[in-house]
């Protein structure tokens, strides 16, 4: 039995990943604002444990890795799946919606990675999965802010799998594609306080039509998504990136191909920047 220690479970794909981790016979902590909003069949059964949890609030962090580790002896997996996320065309974010984002999609992922570290460390093993997104390699208008976090939770977690290797930790960043969850609702989901009128009809603001005809009419499937992230897992050897979902693997398959277009029309000119000495 593994122990996974999962962030954002009260809803979505956290949810849905710790109903799978509980399926499969696994212990479970559940890690959310309000344990008593968790749904009735994970505050019934034995092998999952609620944990009050802000991520942004490193008090809440400790005392959520300490209530773990004295329930269940340790952490095997890590998900961090806690995050929310902005609209708005850059020059509508204010410095103060930006930081919010990145304390809680960016800060708040690498707060309960290093508490938890210690952990996996002493125990020789352990996974580490951060939820990113589609945004994470693909910027999109009116997604700017949220899209530079997730390309955050992306780089840091390539740094990761490097770092961790020597102590038997692997790592792997989901980047999934649009899921039919909650995130699009204002629970998860906020615009940028103002708004230029000069955006309309730009693609900054299509995007935000685009959310409020999408919300709960989106492609991919979150029990599905949650059962292929525990089957990934699960196996000995996680892959660096896992893209999920229809739109997630095709939008990955346009970008590949684009920065190859856009590293062999400047390949040779760039390598010739070197220091003549040096070629």
């Amino acid at each position: 039995m593994s122990t996974w220690f999962i962030t954002g479970a009260s809803r979505g794909l956290g949810l849905q990943i710790a109903r799978a981790a509980v399926a499969g016979g696994d212990a479970v902590v559940a890690a959310v604002r309000d344990p008593d909003g968790l749904p009735a069949d994970l505050r019934q059964s034995g092998r999952v444990l609620g944990v009050a949890l802000d991520v942004t609030r490193d008090e809440d962090v400790h005392r959520a890795v300490e209530a773990a580790v004295r329930r269940f002896g340790t952490i095997d997996v890590l998900v961090n799946n806690a995050g929310r996320g902005l609209l708005g065309a850059l020059e509508e974010i204010t410095d103060a919606e930006a930081r919010a984002l990145f304390d809680l999609n960016v800060f708040g992922l690498i707060n309960l990675t290093r508490a938890v570290l210690p952990v996996m460390r002493a125990a020789g093993r352990g996974k580490i999965v951060n939820i990113g997104s589609r945004s994470g390699f693909e910027g999109e208008p009116g997604v700017s802010m949220y899209a530079a976090t997730k390309s955050a939770v992306a780089g840091i977690s390539e740094a990761l799998s490097a770092e961790l290797a020597p102590f038997g930790i692997q790592c792997m960043v989901v980047e999934p594609g649009v899921f039919r969850t909650d995130f699009l609702d204002t629970s998860s989901l906020s615009i940028a306080s103002q708004r230029i009128d000069a955006y309309d009809g730009t693609p900054a603001h299509d995007t935000l039509d685009w959310a409020g005809e999408a919300n709960h009419a989106q492609l991919g499937d979150p029990v599905k998504g949650a059962a292929l992230i525990y089957e990934v897992t699960c196996q000995d050897k996680l892959p660096g990136h896992l893209a999920l979902g229809r739109d997630a693997v095709e939008r990955r398959q346009v970008t590949i191909a684009q920065l190859l277009h856009d590293l062999a029309a400047w390949q040779g000119k760039s390598v010739a920047t070197a220091c003549d000495d040096a070629r």
